[in-house]
């Protein structure tokens, strides 16, 4: 995806099966696709790292935190300052099964 056109970039079937190769793809998926929550769910829910690269206002999103904490407890380190302090979600981190890659 890196060396895509930025149209390619923007097209939901060619981002997705890039970041279900490497999840390190959707770093350079068009905004507009990294903010579509219902995508990014269901993303970080099979690829924690992916976090790392969804909007800044979806790393505040609980839900979002949470499918990606439940796959690695380490993916907290991505959200937002406001879901680290949030005990439910540093709870569902730290569930037994989370805390390896």
């Amino acid at each position: 995806l890196r060396h895509a056109s930025q149209t390619l970039r923007g097209d939901r079937e060619v981002a997705v099966a890039a970041g279900e190769q490497d999840a390190d793809a959707w770093q350079f998926a068009a905004l507009a696709l990294r903010a579509d929550k219902a995508l990014m769910y269901t993303v970080v829910k099979n690829s924690w790292r992916a976090l790392r690269f969804v909007a800044d206002s979806l790393r505040a999103d609980r839900d979002i935190v949470l499918a990606a904490v439940g796959g690695y407890g380490g993916a907290l380190e991505y959200a937002a300052p406001a879901l680290q302090a949030d005990a439910g979600v540093v709870l569902a981190a730290l569930s037994p099964g989370n805390l390896a890659a």
